[in-house]
């Protein structure tokens, strides 16, 4: 019995009757060899972490472009942060964690610069529109390992396809993932970023804790702790009462998370100084799009246009920079650089 064996059979002794197996997984993309040590999910988690584009995630925006502060989330941890939060769901649920940890370090991977104003702004060029999750998924199977993807499990694949919650923002509503694990990457990732987001914009002066609605403050808890603590403990229980027929949150700790998400949304995502900070920003990707259009053999991939077109390939290479690439490229290709004099001729700077 190999390594991977003995912790295959460890999985069907101790996890949940609704827990995803490694063993059982429906396959990969194509079909390989599996690992002597690593069960499938343990593989998928190690490929994810180490490619390219989860790396990248340490320079892509979370809420605040670009900040200088230390403590400020970026998408990367923002990452972990879901992560975590999930991890703990379902090792009280007693489901697979290498899977679950797999989906959430994957889910965000396809996200643009300059966050969710970014995905507004190529949705807005790319014709049919434009979803990170989708993107997500491109990365993962065509775009990583120089077009060979990472041949990664339907479990995996399945959860980072549906972590999105749509604009309800509700994570128990439709288009569920079909693993309990896929769906508990909805509710952590909720979980994570009203919190997080509300400690980084108390941090960053345009929030006090006394403006959070009180309703909801009085429910989940007055830290960012407090509040994360509630929501994790709220959806173990609730779902573990209901027999883990799907990943659950009760009503009351519900709407009391979608009241401080929908404040989030008025008082930060949508307006003040970030926002208006945001527009300018994406006005970077909106004049890139018509640059890397014009020279598209300065800057995209050959055999994507060939396959897929140039839109789709201005899409990935637009969807796929950090915000300091997206500013780089933006200087070098529409601000001027200064000249000076040197040696009794004209140079650049």
């Amino acid at each position: 019995m190999t390594i991977r064996e003995e912790l295959e059979a460890r999985e069907r002794q101790f996890l949940a009757p609704q827990a995803a197996l490694s063993a059982a997984t429906r396959g990969r993309v194509r079909p390989e060899p599996e690992d002597d040590m690593r069960p499938a999910f343990q593989h998928d988690r190690d490929r994810i972490i180490h490619c390219k584009a989860f790396r990248r995630l340490k320079h892509k925006t979370q809420v605040f472009f670009s900040p200088e502060g230390d403590h400020y989330r970026t998408r990367l941890t923002h990452t972990l942060e879901v992560s975590q939060i999930a991890r703990t769901i379902a090792k009280s649920l007693h489901l697979n964690e290498d899977l679950t940890e797999a989906i959430a370090l994957g889910h965000d991977l396809g996200h643009t610069p300059f966050g969710h104003w970014g995905e507004r702004v190529l949705n807005d060029l790319m014709p049919g529109g434009f979803a990170h999750t989708a993107q997500s998924i491109r990365v993962v199977d065509l775009l990583e390992r120089d077009g060979q993807g990472l041949n990664l499990t339907w479990e995996v694949r399945n959860g980072i396809a549906h972590h999105s919650k749509g604009k309800s923002g509700s994570p128990t509503g439709d288009d569920l993932a079909a693993t309990l694990e896929g769906q508990s990457i909805r509710v952590s990732d909720l979980v994570a970023y009203v919190n997080h987001d509300t400690d980084d914009a108390i941090r960053a002066g345009l929030l006090v804790e006394e403006s959070l609605p009180a309703s909801a403050v009085e429910r989940l808890g007055r830290s960012p702790s407090e509040r994360i603590g509630r929501m994790v403990h709220d959806v173990v229980l609730t779902t573990r009462q209901a027999g883990l027929d799907r990943i659950r949150m009760s009503d009351e700790v519900l709407s009391a998370t979608l009241e401080l998400r929908a404040f989030l949304f008025g008082a930060v995502y949508e307006k003040g100084v970030s926002a208006s900070e945001f527009k300018k920003a994406t006005d970077i990707l909106g004049l890139l799009w018509q640059k890397v259009h014009d020279r598209p053999g300065e800057f995209l991939e050959r055999r994507t246009i060939e396959r897929d077109g140039i839109d789709a390939a201005a899409r990935d290479f637009l969807a796929g920079m950090t915000d300091r690439y997206a500013v780089g490229l933006f200087e070098r290709l529409f601000i001027p650089r200064p000249w000076v004099v040197a040696a009794g001729a004209w140079q650049r700077d």
